[in-house]
């Protein structure tokens, strides 16, 4: 499992998008499945499943939030034919936000929603190999326009194995973003690809809960770090969900919860559950003891 992980919250869809989406690309199958009862959301249906070799975690827990073109999945293809393809998949149901055509970066290149809602990126790359087909894309908009850059930067000094790849910045010719903005970075965090822009158009839109980023940490000295480096918003605090100076959602999580959680005595799940739900910052010691019954 990688340390990074998105998280995509769906209304009641999340297990037959993770069969739609598993169906479209190669390397991909659905992990695994569950249902969790008695959260704040009542009955949550949960699915984690591997698109091109790369693990995502999908939740049906209400009609809360909805995604929004502030997080998108960049998707990288090796030939024109497969961006065909994929943009046919998942435009059925769907939208375009930008018509697939030619553009100066790609000879092939579309944006569009599908009929979760859900944006996507497809992009030819020009033939070149591909290491990571999919990569999470961040637009900076509203409030947090302008910011694009100081985030990325901020997250590769958060994490390691990180580094920024690549900038660049919109002229004075390109209103109405202003001249010195991110037009598009490229950054690695924990060895994943991530991209990021500001746009300064008016979206009526801005990021939310429905995309997260898992980070699973191996002991509580890695969830302590994480949760002091990225929370910036004590309201937001909740069952290992914060909210970073950006706005951003990201969910810090003890590796070992999983175990916990997939042990075959339903008590001590249920325990481990109860205890959690209760929960801002993620305590290991607290689920270990409500794992054994103390």
């Amino acid at each position: 499992m990688r340390k990074i992980v998105p998280h995509l919250w769906f209304d009641t869809e999340a297990l037959e998008a993770a069969k739609f989406y598993t169906s479209l690309f190669g390397d991909s199958r659905v992990k695994s499945s569950s249902k969790m009862d008695g959260t704040p959301s009542g009955t949550v249906e949960m699915a984690t499943i591997i698109l091109s070799g790369q693990e995502f975690m999908l939740l049906s827990a209400g009609p809360y939030f909805k995604f929004t073109p502030a997080v998108s999945f960049m998707v990288s293809c090796e030939t024109k034919e497969e961006v065909d393809w994929l943009w046919n998949a998942l435009r059925q149901g769907g939208g375009e936000l930008m018509p697939l055509g030619e553009y100066p970066f790609s000879e092939k290149y579309g944006w569009l929603m599908d009929k979760f809602g859900l944006s996507w990126q497809i992009m030819y790359n020009g033939g070149k190999s591909v290491s990571q087909k999919i990569a999470p894309a961040l637009m900076f908009v509203g409030d947090q326009c302008g910011k694009a850059e100081e985030a990325i930067r901020y997250y590769t000094s958060v994490f390691s194995g990180s580094s920024v790849d690549g900038v660049l910045h919109y002229g004075p010719d390109e209103k109405p973003d202003k001249e010195g903005t991110l037009k598009f970075g490229a950054f690695t965090l924990e060895g994943q690809r991530f991209s990021a822009m500001d746009s300064a158009y008016d979206h009526g839109f801005s990021f939310n809960e429905a995309i997260s980023l898992m980070v699973f940490c191996e002991n509580q000295e890695e969830i302590d770090y994480f949760w002091e480096k990225l929370s910036a918003h004590p309201e937001a605090e909740q069952c290992g969900w914060l909210k970073d100076k950006y706005g951003f959602s990201w969910q810090i999580v003890p590796r070992v919860l999983d175990a916990m959680m997939s042990d075959k005595d339903p008590a001590k799940s249920k325990r481990v559950q109860e205890a959690f739900l209760a929960m801002k910052k993620f305590d290991i010691a607290g689920l270990e003891r409500a794992y054994e019954g103390k």
